[in-house]
Order: C-alpha cells, then structure tokens, then sequence
C-alpha cells in the first residue's frame, strides 16, 4: 500500500507516458487534473492486488477518444460521470477503481474520481501499455465481462450499454458515442471482484510507472543518461535513435492515426526508421525491415530528457530515441495475439517477441 500524492505525480505521468507507447492521453494534462484533485481533496490509497478483500468491487474507468483532440479538449469530471452512472445502473458500489491501461494521462484517469470519493485505486491494469481500442484489455481477453459500460461527456450526457455480442463490438458503439461526444468522453465498466483483476490484470503496474518516472527524474538531477535509466528499470533495447524527418497524422473516426519517419544519428546514420500508429505505435520498420510490432512496446522519448513523445505531439525536428520493451505475458498467448497482435491490425507479419 503507497499514496499517489501531489509530490509523486509527476513521476507516474512520466513513466506512464513512456509505457503508453504514444497514447493514452497526454500525461501533463492528466497529470495537472489529478494534481488539481488531490490538492482539493487530499491523496488516494493505492493498494496492492493481494491487499483486496474477497468481497471487493473495482470498477475500471479511463478516458476513449483521440489524443490530439484530448490535447485541445480538455476532459473534465467524465470518469465521475461514468462512474456514478455505472453504479445506478448496477445497484452496485465501488469500493476500488482501477486503470484501463497503464498510458498517458488514463494512468492517473482513477485517481480523479478516487480522490473525490475517497476510493482506493488497484496497482494494476488491464494493459500494461496502452491499446487504440477498448475491448485490448487482459479483463476481457480472460473471461470478464465487458458490459454494462456506462460512457459520459463533460456536459453529463451519460450513455449505458447494457450487453453487446463481443467485446469488438462494445467498442464500435462505445466509439461512434465518443464520436458524437467530441471525440473525448470516459468510461466505467460494471464492477470486478478481487479474485477477477488477479487473475486477468497486469499486476502493480501503476508502481512500476512511478519507479520508472523516478528513475528518470533522478538520473536528469545526476547529470546521467535518462536512456540508461529507463532501460535499467524496465529492460528492454534502443530501437533507433534520430531525428524526426516526416509525420502524417490525421484524426478520424475517433482516433489519431498516422505514421512517422526518423532519420538516424550517430550510429544510425544514413539509416531510416518508421513507425505506423493508431493512437499508439503498432509496427516500426527499420530500412523497411520489420523490428518491432505489437504488443510489445515501441517507445518514443526525447534523447536529452528522456521525456515520453506521445502521438499528439510529434513534430518535425524533435531528436529522439526509440525503445523496444516486451510485452506482459498475458499478451503473448493465444489468447492475446488473437486480440492486440499485429494481424488484429490488418499487419501480414506474425508476433516475434523482441529480443534483449
């Protein structure tokens, strides 16, 4: 058990932005809002998976839309919203929340409706990265049920969907509503038991965000390689490392999509990187050679800073460097693949774990 507190939020955003593969929200606006909610209403337990008693209801909220217009459009008391919504419809309280994916500002999206109620929030999530689309959750790849979901605006326009074939097809409704909702809305899905997020969650997630923030903070303050030190919390490899020559990003149907093109430095000079998104990086290519692909995480950050660069606002010039980082286990079954693998985004090229 910690506390996500106003002196540990900027290392939670951070590491979550570098987590979030280019998406989930942008981490300084998420982080600002949750700081604004802490400071008014004091900070949120968070607890272990196994500190959960057995009779425990953690309902999963999180932001859906597209991050570049996040960036413009920013989200109010949706999850509150969400949040109350799914509780009337269910008859059932909350008495933890828990992260849908641990990216960008949805990382800290619980902590907003936590601090207002005074609810603890899950070290855990059902990502451990972030996904364009919401039925991508271990939750529901391992038996949980995706509906009822409750979807809010900032006006308190409240939608409930009560039952859907799939979980691909809860996120079509769920996307044309966030469409008609300005493309930025949240979500709260009907409540898990303690047994349920053990089971199917990646595990103490929202801790590993902050110790890989930390690292970052504390290596800038030393004078160190902030590279360094995220591959020293979270072990994975240097994928590239250039400057960004080429972006194509439009916003539709409710996501960011795009692609964008590195030049190499140093050691990769006269060397091409690109890497395709939707909301989140999926495939990068390297002189047109596949060398990293969902789910595993390609990670954009800022050379000097370490700095997560989520899809939203990368430009032309930016230097930067390109990390490779494995996938939680739960992604790299069958079961998995068959959900966030890169054939699931129309890839003709087969998972090949990345090798460290």
């Amino acid at each position: 058990m910690w506390e996500a507190n106003e002196d540990n939020l900027e290392a939670i955003a951070m590491g979550a932005g570098i987590l979030g593969t280019g998406g989930g929200g942008n981490p300084y606006i998420g982080q600002l809002r949750a700081r604004q909610a802490i400071k008014e209403h004091g900070p949120v337990t968070v607890l272990d998976p196994e500190e959960l008693p057995e009779d425990a209801q953690v309902i999963c909220v999180g932001g859906i839309g597209a991050p570049t217009v996040g960036v413009e459009k920013v989200r109010d008391l949706q999850s509150l919203y969400a949040l109350r919504a799914i509780e009337e419809f269910t008859g059932k309280k909350a008495t933890a929340l828990i992260s849908n994916e641990i990216g960008g500002s949805n990382s800290v999206e619980p902590l907003i409706p936590a601090a207002m109620t005074g609810l603890p929030v899950v070290d855990a999530d059902g990502m451990g990265r972030a996904f364009p689309e919401f039925q991508m959750k271990t939750f529901f790849v391992y038996g949980v049920p995706c509906c009822p979901m409750a979807i809010a605006d900032e006006k308190g326009n409240t939608v409930v969907i009560s039952e859907t074939i799939s979980p691909a097809w809860a996120e079509r409704l769920a996307r044309a509503i966030t469409v008609q909702m300005g493309c930025v809305a949240c979500y709260a899905v009907a409540p898990m038991t303690a047994e349920q997020v053990r089971r199917t969650a990646v595990l103490n997630t929202l801790s590993l965000a902050r110790n890989l923030g930390d690292a970052v903070i504390t290596a800038r303050a030393r004078g160190e390689d902030p590279i360094e030190a995220i591959l020293g919390t979270c072990p994975g490899k240097i994928l590239f490392n250039g400057k960004i020559a080429d972006v194509d990003r439009r916003t539709t149907a409710g996501f960011a999509r795009g692609s964008l093109s590195i030049q190499g430095l140093a050691n990769y000079d006269g060397e091409q990187l690109a890497i395709e998104f939707q909301n989140e990086n999926l495939i990068a290519r390297r002189d047109g050679q596949v060398v990293c692909t969902v789910p595993d995480l390609i990670c954009v950050v800022d050379s000097e800073t370490g700095e997560p660069v989520t899809t939203e606002l990368l430009r032309y010039g930016l230097r930067v460097t390109v990390l490779g980082l494995p996938a939680p286990d739960l992604w790299t079954t069958p079961e998995g693949l068959a959900v966030a693998g890169p054939r699931v985004f129309g890839y003709d090229t087969d998972f090949s774990p990345i090798q460290l």
